[in-house]
C-alpha cells in the first residue's frame, strides 16, 4: 500500500474516532482524591497505633485504631482508601497562610490514542479573580515520534546551512592566482603575521577583499542566504507541534493504551482576606500534530471550602474603662496683628479678618454645643521683643484686654440673634416666654505673655534665610540674661532687618484657653465602659483572614484571640504560653490540642481534643478539618461511637 493510501486511511480513522467522541461528548473527569495527602499532620517521631490518655479526673484510657470483630472484641484495623470519590466539594485546611488543593485528572481510555496529544488546562476561580494553572499534557507514543521526527527533519535542514564563509571561496584558484601574480604573498601562506589591507593594496595594486571576492562562488552564497532566511518557515513546516518544557505541570508519554490515566494534581494557594472558597474547572483539547480535532466539554467544577482556625475566633465585643472628666480644657492659638506699639484690633490689618472669622466660628461651635457649657475663656497675648520688657508687658496686657472686650461683645450679639430667631412660646398660664433665656456673661480673663522668646528661637532655627553664621551669632546672644540688652545687641546685627520684617510679626499672637464643663454631669469624674474599637479591628482582621494585621493589633492583649493569631502565624510556643494561662474552655482545649500535635506530644493533644469535644460536641466533626487533629483521629479511631450515632 502506498504512503498516500496509508495516510488517507489514517485520516479517515481519526475523523471517525473524533466524530464518535463528539457524539458521546466524552470528557476527562475532574475529581477529588479520597483524602488530601498534602497537609502534614505534624506529629514527628511516633509510630505506635495505641496511646495512653489520662482524663481530667485522673482515669487512664488506652486508645487504639480498632474495630469490633464478629465476637464483639476490638481488633486492630487497617483500611485501604479508594482512589476516587464522586463528591464535588471538600473542606481544606489553611495553614501558615497557605492552602493545598489536591484533585485528580482522570482520562478515560476512549480519549486516548497513540497519535494524539491531550492538553488539559485547569483554572481556579476565587474572589473576583481567575488564575490559569500549569497545563497537563498526555502525549501518545506515535505523536511523540512524529514530534521527534519533525525535529530531526529540521536539524537536517539546518545542517545544509553553511556557517563557515571560507567554504564559498575557490581556494585552489585563489592560490594559483597568488602563485602566478603575487609570488611574495604566496610564499607567506604559512606565515601567520598580519598584513593590513591598506599595505597589501599599496604593494600589489589590489586589495585582499577584492582578490577574495573574485574567487567567491556567489551563487552558493545566495543559495545559502535563502536557506537561512527560510529557517523560521522550515521550523513551522517540520516542527508542527513543538515539545514544550516550560510552564507545564506534566508532559507524559503513554506507550500502551490499556485503561484510564489518572494524574494527581496539587496546587498551593496563598490565603487572602475574605477567601472562603475556590472553584476549579478543567478545559481540554485533543490535537493530532498541529490540528485540534476535539474540544472536550467542560465538566462540573470542584469546590474547595477553606477551613481555617480563624473560624474559632471569639467575636464577643470587648470593652475598656474610660474616665470622663466633667471639666475640660481646650486651647487654640490665632495670629492677630497689631500696629507697632498699639493695642486696637483692626480687622483690615494684614490677615486679621480671616483670623477673626476663625475665632468667631470656634466660639459659635462652643456656644451651640449640646455636650459642653462654656465656663470661661482665658485670653493671653504675646508680643515681639522690640522695645523694653516693661513696655511690652503693659502692651500685651492691653492687647489681651482689647481682644477680650472685642469677642465678649461678639458673644453678646450672637446670643441676642439666637434669642430673636427662636422667638417666643405660649405658656399654660397664657403668658409668653422667650425660647432661650441663657444670658449669663461668660468671663474673659486677660493675661499678657509679654515677649515670646521661646517662639522666636524656634522660628529662627527653622528659618531658611538665616545663614549658619547668622544663626551662630544669634545663639551666642542668647547667653545674655537681660532681654533688653539681648535685643539691643541684636539690632547691631545684619540679620536684624529680616527679623523685624518677617519674624517679629509672627510673635504677636493671641491664645484662647477654653474652660468647659459637661452638661448634666454632677460628679467631677465618671468611669464608663466603651467599646475597644482597636481590639475589634483585630478580631475583624482575623475573621477576614488578614492575619498580619490581626497579629499586629491583638498581640499586646495576650488573650485567647491573640493566641489564635499567634497560632495562625505559627508562633506556637508563644500561643501555648498564653492559652495555658486562659480559663479552660472547649476552644482553648481545641487550640491547645492543635499546638501539642504540632510539637509531637500526642498524649496531651488527644487529651485536650477529647476534653474539647466533651464540652462542645460540634468540635467532633471540626477535628476532621484540621490536619493536626485529623491525623490523631485516624491513627487512634477517636470518637467512632459518636460517628456511628450520627449514622443511626
Amino acid at each position: 500500500m502506498s504512503a498516500l493510501c496509508m495516510l488517507t486511511v489514517v485520516s479517515c480513522a481519526t475523523r471517525r474516532k473524533a466524530e464518535k467522541l463528539r457524539n458521546s461528548r466524552s470528557a476527562p473527569v475532574l475529581a477529588l482524591t479520597r483524602e488530601q495527602s498534602t497537609p502534614e499532620v505534624g506529629i514527628p517521631g511516633r509510630s505506635s497505633d495505641s496511646l495512653l490518655v489520662i482524663s481530667p479526673d485522673g482515669r487512664e484510657t488506652i486508645i487504639m485504631k480498632a474495630i469490633r470483630d464478629d465476637d464483639g472484641d476490638m481488633v486492630a484495623n487497617d483500611v485501604l482508601d479508594a482512589a476516587m470519590v464522586t463528591a464535588r466539594f471538600r473542606n481544606v485546611a489553611e495553614r501558615h497562610g497557605k492552602i493545598d488543593l489536591e484533585f485528580q485528572i482522570r482520562v478515560p481510555a476512549a480519549l486516548q490514542d497513540s497519535r494524539w496529544q491531550l492538553r488539559f488546562r485547569p483554572k481556579m476561580f476565587y474572589l473576583s479573580d481567575s488564575v490559569s494553572l500549569d497545563p497537563v499534557l498526555v502525549t501518545g507514543k506515535s505523536y511523540r515520534k512524529a514530534q521527534l521526527r519533525g525535529y530531526e527533519q529540521y536539524r537536517r535542514f539546518l545542517s545544509t546551512i553553511v556557517t563557515d564563509t571560507v567554504k564559498f571561496i575557490d581556494l585552489h584558484q585563489l592560490e594559483v592566482f597568488l602563485e602566478r601574480n603575487l609570488p611574495e604573498i604566496y610564499a607567506m601562506k604559512s606565515d601567520t603575521s598580519y598584513v593590513s589591507d591598506e599595505a597589501f593594496a599599496s604593494v600589489y595594486g589590489v586589495t585582499q577583499r577584492q582578490a577574495v571576492e573574485h574567487y567567491t562562488n556567489w551563487m552558493r552564497v545566495r543559495r545559502n542566504r535563502r536557506r537561512y532566511a527560510a529557517s523560521d518557515r522550515k521550523y513551522r513546516k517540520y516542527v508542527k507541534a513543538p515539545i514544550v518544557s516550560e510552564g507545564l505541570r506534566l508532559d507524559t508519554v503513554i506507550a500502551d493504551i490499556n485503561g484510564d490515566f489518572i494524574y494527581n494534581y496539587v496546587q498551593t494557594v496563598l490565603t487572602r482576606p475574605k477567601l472562603r472558597k475556590i472553584d476549579v474547572i478543567l478545559d481540554g483539547d485533543i490535537f493530532e500534530q498541529d490540528k485540534r480535532i476535539y474540544r472536550m466539554p467542560r465538566g462540573a467544577p470542584l469546590t474547595f471550602y477553606i477551613s481555617s482556625l480563624s473560624s474559632l475566633v471569639d467575636s464577643r465585643e470587648r470593652y475598656v474603662t474610660k474616665v470622663i472628666e466633667r471639666k475640660v480644657s481646650q486651647f487654640d492659638s490665632y495670629r492677630i496683628d497689631f500696629e507697632q506699639g498699639r493695642a486696637e484690633i483692626l480687622p483690615g490689618l494684614s490677615d486679621n479678618y480671616q483670623e477673626i472669622r476663625k475665632i468667631r466660628h470656634r466660639l459659635a461651635q462652643l456656644l451651640d454645643s449640646e455636650v459642653f457649657f462654656l465656663d470661661s475663656i482665658i485670653v493671653g497675648a504675646s508680643s515681639s521683643p522690640e522695645g523694653s520688657l516693661e513696655t511690652n508687658a503693659r502692651l500685651t496686657r492691653r492687647r489681651s484686654e482689647a481682644v477680650s472686650e472685642y469677642f465678649q461683645s461678639y458673644i453678646s450679639r450672637y446670643r441676642d440673634s439666637l434669642i430673636r430667631s427662636d422667638g417666643y412660646f405660649y405658656n399654660l398660664d397664657r403668658s409668653y416666654s422667650q425660647a432661650r433665656t441663657s444670658t449669663e456673661r461668660i468671663p474673659f480673663i486677660s493675661r499678657g505673655r509679654s515677649e515670646n522668646w521661646e517662639a522666636l528661637d524656634s522660628l529662627v532655627r527653622r528659618d531658611p534665610l538665616m545663614s549658619n553664621a547668622d544663626y551662630d551669632s544669634y545663639c551666642a546672644l542668647s547667653s545674655l540674661g537681660n532681654p533688653d540688652i539681648r535685643e539691643a545687641e541684636m539690632r547691631k546685627m545684619p540679620y536684624y532687618a529680616h527679623l523685624l520684617k518677617d519674624i517679629y510679626p509672627q510673635l504677636r499672637t493671641v491664645r484662647f484657653d477654653f474652660h468647659l464643663s459637661r452638661r448634666n454631669m454632677q460628679k467631677d469624674t465618671v468611669h464608663t465602659e466603651v467599646l475597644d474599637t482597636a481590639y475589634m479591628r483585630g478580631v475583624s482582621a482575623l475573621m477576614e483572614h488578614d492575619y498580619q494585621t490581626a497579629l499586629e493589633i491583638l498581640r499586646p492583649y495576650r488573650d485567647y484571640n491573640a493566641a489564635l493569631a499567634l497560632t495562625l502565624a505559627d508562633y506556637n510556643s508563644a500561643a501555648k504560653h498564653i492559652l495555658l494561662g486562659e480559663p479552660r474552655s472547649a476552644r482553648v482545649d481545641y487550640l491547645l490540642s492543635v499546638l501539642y500535635s504540632r510539637e509531637g506530644d500526642e498524649s496531651n493533644a488527644v487529651t485536650r481534643y477529647l476534653a474539647a469535644c466533651a464540652a462542645d460536641p460540634s468540635l467532633v466533626h471540626r477535628g476532621n478539618l484540621d490536619p493536626e487533629i485529623s491525623g490523631l483521629i485516624k491513627k487512634y479511631g477517636l470518637n467512632e461511637d459518636l460517628y456511628k450515632e450520627d449514622e443511626l
